[in-house]
């Protein structure tokens, strides 16, 4: 039986606590605290300082900085890293592209729709994920009393069934003649080559040049925080099924008709994102992952 995504709950957990406990702000969530109750809030904190042996063994401190070193050295560095990167990308599609439509597949408990700035009050936004996910999510929304916006639909979707792209076209408010944005993050890792690649093939079918995509993927090489990651998304029941060299994902968005527009390496990512936060936070750094990578591409003339 299909369950709600833990990895996306942990991501969004993970911008929680960044948006609460940091005066700095790589990105700043400020709807992410309210889709968990207290308690809850509470006892992923203490679960997760709990775990430190197995984050740090060697760590030395008491449980608050154990919690801190884990969010910024395992959770929050992709969450918040791809968050900024996608959202700037999208308002740059708005402004200069004139994209209309947000498609936001494994949405998971993102929340751009419900903090929207003034430059997307014209996008029709989707939110396209699996039912458990979108369910516990909406369930969230109504306890927190945070209200659906008139530009936002929510579309079933499981990228394993090759067919998952009918709930979006038949949706009345899709229009597959306007330009549209869609972020695919969190996504890449649990989908098998061959799946991944018929997902970018299936949007390419839907959407008009000038159109883009946005997505976070892993590299092949891997490292201690790397194989952490893994283990723990392997025991919430969602096993990591592919990795790929630059090569790889040039051939294969090329193949599906995407050019690179802009590629960003690990070590582009820190730089780019986290030199701020770093510089008033040299006690608690965050760096990104040394096997993530992100990509923006366009779809060719």
């Amino acid at each position: 039986m299909e369950q709600k995504s833990m990895t996306a709950l942990i991501s969004a957990f993970s911008r929680a606590y960044h948006a609460t406990n940091s005066t700095e702000k790589i990105f700043d969530d400020k709807i992410a605290r309210m889709l968990f109750s207290d308690e809850e809030y509470l006892q992923i904190c203490e679960t997760m300082a709990n775990g430190i042996s197995f984050f740090n063994p060697n760590f030395n401190g008491d449980k608050s900085s154990a919690l801190c070193w884990i969010v910024n050295n395992q959770l929050a560095p992709s969450p918040l890293g791809r968050a900024v990167f996608a959202e700037t990308a999208l308002k740059t599609s708005v402004l200069y592209a004139k994209a209309e439509q947000y498609l936001i597949l494994g949405a998971g408990y993102d929340t751009f729709a419900y903090r929207q700035p003034c430059w997307a009050s014209k996008l029709q936004i989707f939110e396209i994920d699996c039912n458990p996910t979108a369910n516990d999510k909406k369930k969230r929304l109504e306890k927190a009393n945070i209200q659906i916006p008139k530009n936002l639909q929510f579309i079933s979707a499981d990228f394993s069934d090759k067919n998952w792209l009918n709930n979006l076209t038949d949706n009345s408010l899709f229009n597959s003649g306007k330009t549209s944005f869609c972020s695919i993050l969190g996504v890449s890792y649990y989908l098998s080559e061959q799946t991944f690649k018929d997902l970018i093939s299936s949007l390419y079918g839907i959407m008009p040049e000038g159109s883009s995509i946005v997505f976070d993927y892993p590299s092949k090489n891997t490292d201690e925080i790397s194989k952490k990651q893994s283990q723990l998304a392997k025991a919430a029941h969602e096993e990591m099924l592919a990795a790929y060299s630059y090569q790889e994902i040039e051939k294969l968005l090329s193949e599906c008709g995407f050019l690179i527009y802009e590629y960003l390496s690990p070590q582009e990512i820190t730089h780019q994102f986290f030199e701020e936060y770093n510089l008033s936070n040299c006690k608690n750094p965050i760096k990104a992952l040394e096997n993530v990578n992100y990509c923006l591409a366009v779809k060719k003339a």
